[in-house]
């Protein structure tokens, strides 16, 4: 689009309840400074096929398990191999464990070849992703995708007896980030009568006041709040009075000393939601099986070694990741550099001994903590394919670029130190050629466990 959208692109159900939840959210005098705009573009009939899809997901069961594969996946196969123009260009093997695996560094090289030629490109949306252990991508979705989200975080929040209630009148979800930079705005869910959604940084400089924070959460009463552990952990230093239904975690790895500080602090079941952009919600949190029961139905996943082949059962490998409901990403055999046990449960199959992404802070030279997404944000303006960010328990910070792309290295310690207030950045070469883990500390606290 060329142009700002104009609220009626925004919100085309927009009823005058829902203006009157979203001069709520925006004028509450302990309102933080929103600095964009977004909406859920959802058409009516749109709402109508969410609501549908939402009780098709409440009821959908498991069709595969650790020794047999799904019935649908030849179907799902064969579209892809027809639809997206890498694979029609391959050409399909004999066999499923044939086709060739693909990771984060073959979308991002070329997005476009990834998207179905049915989608239509009228309604699509792109986004940017942070992401913890790789270059942020652009990725397609649309407004019923984003609107799926929530099919699979009722799914989870299910397991803990929890059904949403909240509706018109009310704020229903309440995204946190805790970025220098972050990406704020408010909605409303039309499938919950246009319940109203806020995604606000906790980050001091987003707010009039710091203590706006605590009194703006305070107002809002959201049913749920969502976001990661270094936002929860900001979170528990505030002082709030709300308590919601659920906490929700997402996006990075939950330790079990921040899950039960926040449970008994709040009250309330915290679920920790294993989720990626590329595909949304995978899993949740299961403490009896020490496993994340899957949350998909219709996606399939593998555990594979360095070479592409699946593990042997009940040996760790590299989660991949077949289907979703993403209709304009629609994943094959996807790498996500994250590793785990495959596992069969009463409920479906589910991943055990997961090690993926941590969440990460940094130690500013002025004693201040800043998210790794902060890192990320300083070093988007510079081409690299790859890199990686570690401080060590001195607090002295390196920053490898791969060897080609060691032109950057100036630049690349510049902004690093800037977004540091000042540390010294020592920049050295990039030696390993696998995925790497892009934010790591040695620092006591650099956790945010």
């Amino acid at each position: 689009m060329s142009r700002e959208p104009t609220d009626a692109e925004r919100y085309p159900t927009l009823s005058e309840a829902g203006r009157a939840m979203l001069r709520f959210m925006s004028e509450h005098p302990s309102a933080p400074m929103l600095r964009n705009r977004s909406g859920n573009r959802l058409l009516a009939e749109e709402v109508e096929d969410l609501r549908a899809y939402e009780r098709e997901v409440a009821a959908a069961r498991f069709a595969w398990s650790t020794r047999h594969a799904p019935p649908w996946l030849d179907a799902f196969v064969d579209e892809v191999f027809a639809q997206v123009p890498h694979y029609r260009s391959l050409g399909r093997p004999a066999g499923f464990a044939q086709i060739a695996t693909v990771g984060r560094g073959d979308l991002a090289a070329d997005i476009a070849q990834f998207v179905p030629d049915a989608v239509p490109l009228d309604r699509l949306i792109n986004f940017r992703t942070t992401g913890t252990t790789g270059h942020p991508l652009i990725l397609p979705s649309h407004p019923l995708v984003a609107g799926r989200y929530l099919a699979f975080h009722q799914r989870a929040l299910r397991r803990a007896g929890i059904e949403l209630r909240h509706g018109r009148g009310q704020v229903g979800v309440m995204l946190l980030g805790l970025q220098r930079k972050c990406f704020t705005y408010i909605s409303v869910t039309p499938t919950m009568d246009e319940s109203g959604l806020a995604k606000i940084n906790l980050h001091p400089d987003d707010w009039r006041d710091p203590a706006d924070r605590a009194r703006y959460l305070d107002a809002m009463q959201p049913e749920v709040i969502a976001g990661d552990p270094i936002s929860f952990a900001a979170l528990l230093e505030l002082p709030v009075r709300h308590r919601p239904r659920a906490l929700l975690s997402v996006s990075m790895a939950l330790s079990a000393s921040l899950r039960a500080n926040l449970s008994e602090r709040f009250g309330c079941p915290v679920l920790d939601v294993y989720s990626m952009n590329e595909a949304g919600p995978l899993g949740v949190y299961d403490e009896t099986l020490d496993a994340f029961v899957l949350l998909q139905p219709r996606m399939y996943v593998e555990t594979l070694d360095a070479h592409g082949h699946p593990v042997p059962q009940g040996q760790s490998g590299e989660i991949a990741l077949t289907g979703g409901f993403n209709f304009c990403l629609p994943l094959l055999r996807y790498r996500t550099g994250d590793h785990g046990v495959l596992i069969d449960t009463p409920e479906g199959p589910a991943i055990a001994q997961l090690h993926g992404r941590q969440p990460v802070r940094f130690l500013t030279l002025d004693g201040d903590w800043i998210n790794n997404i902060d890192l990320t944000h300083a070093l988007l303006p510079l081409p690299l394919s790859r890199y990686t960010v570690h401080q060590a328990a001195n607090g002295d910070v390196a920053v490898a670029l791969a060897r080609a792309e060691m032109n950057y290295a100036s630049e690349a310690a510049n902004r690093v130190s800037a977004a540091l207030r000042g540390r010294d950045i020592r920049v050295i070469e990039l030696t390993s050629e696998d995925k790497v883990l892009q934010y790591t500390t040695d620092l006591p606290g650099g956790m945010a466990a």
